[in-house]
């Protein structure tokens, strides 16, 4: 047992590195077909060693402050991959940040959220979390997705669904503003709204079913974590020109690379949201989701406003018809989930069925 322990804790230590090496040796380059598919297992190997190191860090400093770990790592790192991409100027990467962020939120909200009610609800036919956590975040992100997403597209100052430099500035103080608000919620001031609980409703101590890493090992997976998610984020940048020239192949619409590049950005937490639900803590499931939901928004809207300042040509940010029915439906559903603080199969099917509405409008607009 030692020995497979220590092999995997070796496996887990090696993938992050791997996968830094590979991206320093493909950026910028146009990859052959096998070189793809090597990258491709490479950024597999990355996002499962994100997982496991992310759980180290989680076990350690506790709930809420794992979750919270993971979701703004990957959602730094993301930032910069879509600021490269937009920066790079290509075509629609005017509206990639849009694309980018929305796909984050269905795919948190809807995706996320339905398979870990879905695995929850399998090994319990009721799973609990807490009513007043899970409901503030989601207000938070309701917010903060209609600030940036929607209302630009009403907005009449600049034509276009975007926003005049003056509007971008005020959406960016608010998601900045509102985003910390809730870290200082979820941290300090109301931390127990986000532990884990029991179908009774009693807080499900963490730290009693084994014993805390050291601080050494701690650091060390905290610093292999960034790698992996370096490598993650990376390794996604390489592959996007294949994404992008497999969609125009394809005949689909642009907004697929979005999504694309959103679904491998956002494996690692998929993976730590659905280990949590299966070990029945849907509270630190949610957390992940909506945590990630919200840093999607709150940290890059912000960073696009920063870089507009240099960026040529037009910013896309409101969402079109489709988009805003899809969100405004999200909304009500998740609030009817929450808002019990019990869920059932039924909830996890709904939310896998707007994912799935989702994907499939993605493809056919």
């Amino acid at each position: 047992m030692i020995g497979l322990t220590r092999r995997a804790a070796g496996w887990t230590a090696l993938a992050p590195v791997l996968a830094l090496l590979a991206l320093a040796l493909t950026w910028g380059r146009e990859l052959p077909a096998v070189l793809v598919a090597v990258v491709a297992v490479l950024l597999a190997g990355a996002v499962l060693a994100a997982v496991h190191h992310a759980e180290v860090v989680a076990h350690r400093v506790g709930e809420p402050f794992g979750s919270l770990v993971l979701a703004v790592a990957v959602t730094v790192i993301e930032v910069a991959l879509i600021l490269s991409l937009v920066a790079s100027g290509g075509h629609g990467s005017e509206a990639l940040a849009r694309d980018t962020v929305f796909a984050a939120i269905m795919i948190t909200c809807n995706g996320i959220v339905g398979l870990c009610l879905t695995a929850g609800t399998l090994r319990r036919r009721v799973v609990a979390f807490n009513a007043e956590g899970s409901g503030g975040a989601l207000a938070t992100v309701a917010t903060l997705a209609t600030l940036s997403l929607v209302l630009p597209t009403f907005t009449t100052s600049r034509r276009g669904p975007a926003f005049a430099p003056e509007q971008l500035a005020f959406a960016a103080v608010c998601s900045l503003a509102l985003y910390g608000l809730f870290v200082l919620t979820q941290t300090v001031r109301h931390r127990d709204y986000f532990l884990p609980v029991t179908a009774e409703g009693e807080v499900i101590d963490e730290d009693g079913h084994a014993a805390r890493p050291s601080g050494a090992r701690t650091l060390a997976s905290l610093a292999l974590l960034l790698v992996a998610l370096v490598g993650v984020v990376g390794l996604a940048k390489v592959e996007s020109p294949v994404i992008e020239s497999a969609v125009a192949g394809a005949g689909l619409p642009h907004a697929v690379v979005g999504v694309v590049i959103a679904l491998l950005v956002l494996l690692p937490e998929t993976l730590a949201a659905l280990r949590a639900a299966r070990r029945d803590r849907l509270q630190t499931s949610l957390n992940l989701a909506l945590g990630s939901a919200m840093a999607s928004i709150g940290l890059t809207i912000p960073a696009i406003a920063v870089a507009s300042i240099w960026l040529s040509g037009p910013l896309v940010l409101g969402l079109d018809a489709t988009h805003m029915v899809l969100l405004a439906l999200t909304v009500v559903v998740s609030t009817l989930t929450v808002v019990p603080g019990r869920a059932t199969l039924l909830q996890g099917g709904v939310h896998l069925a707007l994912f799935a509405a989702f994907l499939f409008l993605a493809v056919s607009p």
